[in-house]
């Protein structure tokens, strides 16, 4: 790892305590003016693979997955601006603007083409990233999303049985009072959705809740966390916008679970991606990197040979 020092020095969130990975170093780059983290291993000389997780998580929703990735690819997570111990900029969370963030810091990483995988919020900012810069991927996962435009639906279902999947898209949208709501009872909140939305409830555990709970109280977390959900309809028009000159033709996988908030994502992504294929993990909800991390590599490694 590198020395304290220069850890603390380069950390915009040094209030929240870093968590190290065996084999991985912690990284912060500048990324078009904003700085991010991110977590590098892996083998120098394998493909490289970059990995974004949602909310309410940080780059440890991928934990688990990367020293299994490690073993054939360079593998970097980035977390998102506003997210762990990235920079929380005040405004500029509409998807587009944060891909040119995120392609910016792999750049400053020395990576001239790369892999991407990503979830839930980390996918929207993945599937923008896609449109913008397609010629620098090499192919995108894409697991259990509901992407604003794409594959977010368009009214919140009030069937109490799918309501409480979505609901928080509305209430996060609402100026002020979800801040005023959650201030100082972010561990409550954090820990309704890791255990709600997981199949197996000890999916997540204390360490888990105080980590994520932490990440969103320290300096402007929650507003920064919320800004992705009040900018939606923002990168919803720009993916359109995009989406008007171009279809994706760089290779895409869908990645659902049996349990998750998006049935089929594949299905769902296919109107917009010329070549999208498909894989349903069984045993999981919808934080699929926590719960079936093995199957989560092995699908990204499957993908990457079937591309090589």
């Amino acid at each position: 790892m590198e020395d304290p020092m220069t850890v603390s020095a380069s950390n915009p969130v040094p209030d929240l305590p870093l968590h190290d990975l065996a084999g991985f170093t912690h990284r912060w780059v500048d990324a078009g003016g904003i700085r991010l983290h991110a977590v590098e291993g892996g083998r120098p000389d394998g493909p490289a693979v970059v990995l974004l997780a949602g909310f309410p998580q940080t780059w440890r929703a991928w934990r688990k997955v990367m020293p299994g990735l490690a073993r054939r690819f360079r593998v970097i997570a980035v977390d998102l601006p506003g997210q762990g111990h990235s920079e929380r900029p005040e405004r500029g969370y509409d998807t587009h603007t944060v891909a040119a963030h995120v392609h910016a810091a792999v750049k400053a990483l020395g990576v001239p083409a790369y892999w991407l995988a990503a979830h839930d919020i980390g996918a929207w900012v993945a599937f923008s990233l896609a449109l913008g810069y397609e010629s620098q991927l090499r192919g995108v996962v894409l697991l259990d999303a509901a992407i604003p435009g794409i594959t977010l639906p368009e009214t919140i279902p009030t069937d109490p049985a799918q309501a409480w999947k979505t609901w928080h898209f509305a209430f996060h949208l609402v100026p002020d009072l979800p801040e005023t709501l959650l201030a100082g009872r972010e561990r409550e909140y954090v820990g309704w959705f890791l255990k709600a939305k997981a199949l197996a409830p000890g999916t997540f555990d204390d360490a888990d809740l105080d980590h994520y709970a932490a990440a969103l109280a320290a300096d402007g977390g929650l507003r920064a966390s919320l800004a992705y959900y009040r900018d939606a309809a923002e990168s919803a028009r720009r993916n359109h916008q995009a989406l008007d000159r171009q279809h994706l033709t760089l290779p895409v996988l869908g990645i659902s679970s049996s349990h998750g908030s998006i049935p089929d994502m594949a299905a769902s992504i296919s109107p917009w991606a010329d070549n999208t294929t498909g894989v349903i993990v069984p045993g999981a909800g919808h934080f699929i990197p926590d719960e079936q991390p093995e199957a989560v590599a092995g699908a990204i490694a499957d993908f990457i040979a079937d591309g090589d």
